[in-house]
């Protein structure tokens, strides 16, 4: 059964108060680990991208888009700036002219053998507050509601 929501009700709706903690959790979280990768003068997107390659041979646009959080029509300017940095070149296929790899550059493989292990074990130390069953709970209601909404 659906409720029907009107202009009087909707504040009412007992969605909100899940709704209010799944943006405050994400916020919170995203705001921990922008300030964590401030470190490495990373954002998050370019982090992603970084740590996604690492341990790689390179990645094509495609597979790196499958992997990391990145639409595809920001994954563009995020790999512009790592290049910029010095972190990631692109390699063209010859093969396939359309079809460019991104791999590491040497500084950038530097920075993910530095930068990677230390903030993964920043955010292991925050969810280690949560117990074990804790966690698997936390991660199957987070799928279900990703579900929802798909």
């Amino acid at each position: 059964m659906t409720t029907t929501v009107t202009l009087d009700n909707a504040s009412q709706q007992d969605c909100l108060p899940l709704m209010r903690a799944l943006v405050a959790a994400w916020q919170a979280f995203t705001g921990f680990d922008a300030r964590q990768l401030r470190e490495y003068d990373l954002t998050p997107s370019q982090a992603d991208v970084v740590f996604t390659l690492g341990n790689t041979d390179g990645l094509t646009f495609g597979e790196i888009g499958e992997h990391t959080l990145i639409t595809k029509g920001t994954l563009t300017g995020v790999v512009d700036r790592l290049a910029e940095k010095g972190l990631v070149r692109r390699v063209e296929q010859h093969a396939d002219r359309r079809c460019t790899r991104v791999v590491l550059t040497p500084r950038g493989v530097a920075l993910f053998e530095r930068a990677f292990p230390r903030h993964i074990g920043a955010l292991q130390a925050r969810f280690e507050h949560l117990d074990p069953a804790e966690r698997r709970e936390a991660t199957r209601l987070l799928e279900k509601i990703a579900a929802v909404f798909q």
